[in-house]
């Protein structure tokens, strides 16, 4: 394989760009790797892909952007999606306001600013002013604001910030009244909050500095560690405050509860199951920490106080979880006092505000938030728009109100003020956005899956839909991890909509929706009921003539990217078109770069002989045959992405480059100074989100497209 770019022409014979083109894809060099698991050899040819830094990637890398962008650039199209997509955008969002003291804050994008910009203001009717604005850090807007906290008495307010989506981050401090930074700087900090102790400092999650600079995007991940930074010296005077020697795969987070008493230690060995360790600061005999939830086989959180009792958020003997009080002298499950029994519903989160708790259930993936008092006692149902997401209910405990927001498919946010004593809500802010949700609909279906599970299912669409089996469609899932997807509104799906086009999302089993046993229906062994819940979705809408498979689109991001690759090999002939986005592809090597070991409790590692067995059944890389006509694919990842690194997207790419049976096309699109999503610009969102829309429609055979004037 020659190194130097190849012209556009020899890349791609685009022809009158019908779908039946040859797609001339660029060769990528093949090594002879292989490795054998427990007797089985599994070859691993583009392996060398792996190293995201070295100079022959980076050249493989740019080959095929210029091919993807070939093929893209001729859909007639393309620029009217991304045209459509701006005006649209360009509306003002805001989110709703915090109140910390005296202050009010909140962010706000004017319309097609690449980052929302932080403002403060004293009094809810005061000026705002901007406190931060992240488009001044970069001159692309690629750098993005994280973490943020005030001080106690709100003389500092410390942030954190991450370049071009990567999950390290830099903690700064400003002056709030004079909005200039202090000398601090913390390094090489990741997975963190920021918890105040007063004005005096605060704690931090960090790590040493990483012994090779060029491979932090893609080197493993060990040993976070918690310090205590005090104002006005260098981090290398910070405080270590616990640290685990004997186990560097570990996250550990920090946080103190309202009233400064308890320093919370909240540790994990992955994505699931926690363990939690606490100080009492006012005990000055209490020199270490105690451990009041033992690990790793539940999930808890600690959600307040009181006195020298803990109020914990637990799934112990509880798989849709429950509240309880417990003393931390006494710690053992045996003695908690239950505060807030299981429900029937999952509890999705619990907030407090105004000395109350704020239960946050979802019914059947719908928000319902209910209010207690700290006894436990139900004081009422909150009354919510609509079958929506709702978020938001937290405050200080002197606090008598606070904001929230609502959000459905096709209502763009809304925020309302929330009147604790009274449980009133009322209309704060409406969205200016350029949408009309009555020409909208969504509806909740439930389908079987193979093996009989009653599986919920999202549909959305304009008003006067006919089940004529001809409707352009994208089926939307993640499955994994213990994360709900509830109804959230997404302007990067008007287009799609407004085109009649169809948007569905399932909630698969792994997920949280419906508590902790629908998480372990697919997690570890059990992973393939994800991929049989999401394939029999497919199915459904086939069946019920809301689409079929020439106008089927499959997607998923993550976690949702490996789903969308297992089910692109498992059933390549169910839809045209599949987009696995930053997925996890490579289920053999995953834990072996940055923080893929956290995921092994959720799926299994390959260094296990019988989680081998069945990653190897599933692991979209290893399950690509030659000669099978796989839908039209569109892979997405990006240069700065250390979750999942984009070496799983690369080998799955060339892959199924070699390995395609028929001219449908397979391209990868590897965005620049972008990482995992998180932070990405808003105009990196628009160029992306068209690019999909346009391959995802071209290659379900639509040729024309028209827009609203």
């Amino acid at each position: 394989m020659k190194k130097s770019l190849l012209p556009l022409a020899s890349l791609l014979l685009m022809g009158q760009m019908s779908n039946a083109q040859h797609m001339n894809y660029p060769q990528t060099r093949k090594e002879d790797q292989a490795d054998n698991y427990f007797g089985q050899k599994v070859t691993d040819p583009y392996r060398w892909l792996e190293q995201d830094t070295a100079k022959e990637t980076e050249a493989w890398v740019q080959t095929q952007n210029q091919f993807t962008n070939a093929y893209l650039q001729q859909i007639p199209y393309r620029d009217a999606i991304r045209e459509r997509l701006t005006q649209l955008w360009n509306y003002e969002k805001y989110s709703a306001p915090f109140k910390n003291g005296q202050y009010y804050t909140f962010y706000k994008n004017d319309g097609l600013q690449n980052q929302s910009v932080l403002y403060i203001q004293t009094g809810i009717n005061g000026k705002p002013e901007v406190l931060l604005d992240p488009n001044k850090l970069s001159g692309d807007g690629t750098v993005a604001l994280q973490a943020t906290a005030f001080s106690k008495k709100e003389k500092y307010f410390a942030y954190a910030v991450s370049a071009s989506g990567s999950d390290w981050q830099e903690i700064y401090v400003m002056d709030v009244k004079t909005k200039q930074l202090l000398s601090e700087k913390i390094e090489y900090v990741k997975f963190t909050g920021i918890s105040w102790k007063g004005e005096e400092g605060f704690y931090y999650s960090g790590y040493s500095k990483p012994k090779d600079e060029a491979t932090k995007y893609s080197a493993k991940t060990e040993y976070q560690k918690v310090f205590f930074h005090k104002i006005g010296t260098a981090q290398s005077e910070d405080i270590l405050v616990y640290e685990d020697k004997e186990h560097p795969l570990r996250y550990v987070g920090a946080d103190l509860t309202e009233d400064e008493r308890f320093l919370v230690l909240g540790i994990s060995e992955g994505t699931d199951g926690s363990e939690i360790k606490i100080k009492d600061l006012k005990d000055a005999s209490n020199k270490g920490f105690t451990t009041i939830v033992p690990g790793f086989e539940t999930n808890a959180s600690v959600v307040d106080n009181i006195g020298d009792k803990i109020v914990l958020n637990t799934n112990n003997g509880a798989p849709n979880y429950k509240v309880v009080l417990l003393d931390p002298k006494n710690p053992a499950a045996a003695n908690w006092q239950t505060l807030i029994p299981e429900q029937k519903e999952k509890l999705e989160g619990v907030g407090t505000a105004g000395g109350k708790l704020f239960a946050n259930y979802l019914r059947n993936a719908v928000s319902v938030v209910e209010q207690y008092d700290y006894k436990g006692k139900k004081e009422r149902s909150i009354t919510l728009p609509g079958l929506g997401t709702a978020s938001g209910f937290g405050a200080h405990k002197d606090d008598k109100d606070f904001y929230y927001t609502y959000t459905s498919f096709i209502n763009p946010p809304t925020i309302y003020h929330y009147d604790i004593a009274t449980g009133k809500s009322t209309l704060f802010r409406k969205s200016s956005a350029k949408f009309n949700p009555e020409e909208y609909e969504t509806k909740q279906v439930f389908y079987p899956s193979k093996d009989g599970t009653k599986v919920p299912m999202f549909i959305t669409y304009k008003k006067g839909l006919k089940l004529d089996g001809n409707n352009p469609t994208m089926l939307y899932a993640y499955g994994g991890f213990n994360i709900s997807l509830t109804p959230s509104f997404s302007m990067a799906l008007i287009p799609f909509l407004e085109s009649g086009g169809v948007y569905c999302l399932a909630n698969l089993r792994g997920g949280g929706e419906f508590g902790e046993d629908w998480h372990k229906g697919g997690m570890l062994s059990n992973k393939q009921n994800v991929f049989d819940d999401f394939i029999s979705g497919a199915e459904f809408l086939i069946k019920e003539k809301y689409t079929s498979s020439s106008k089927l689109a499959i997607r998923g991001g993550s976690n949702g990217g490996l789903l969308v690759g297992a089910c692109l090999t498992q059933r390549p002939d169910l839809y045209a078109v599949a987009i696995p986005q930053v997925g996890v592809l490579d289920m053999l090597r995953y834990h072996k770069f940055t923080v893929g070991w956290g995921w092994a409790v959720e799926y299994g590692s390959s260094d296990n002989q019988d989680q081998f067995d069945y990653l190897i059944k599933y692991s979209p890389l290893h399950n690509i045959k030659k000669g099978t006509c796989y839908p039209a694919t569109m892979i997405t990842t990006a240069d700065h992405d250390d979750r999942v690194v984009p070496a799983h997207s690369f080998k799955f790419a060339a892959t199924l480059q070699e390995n395609q049976g028929c001219e449908k096309p397979n391209l990868i699109r590897i965005d620049s100074k972008a990482g995992h999503g998180a932070g990405k610009p808003t105009t990196k969102v628009i160029d992306e989100a068209a690019d999909i829309w346009a391959f995802t429609l071209w290659n379900m055979g639509i040729k024309n497209l028209k827009f609203p004037k």
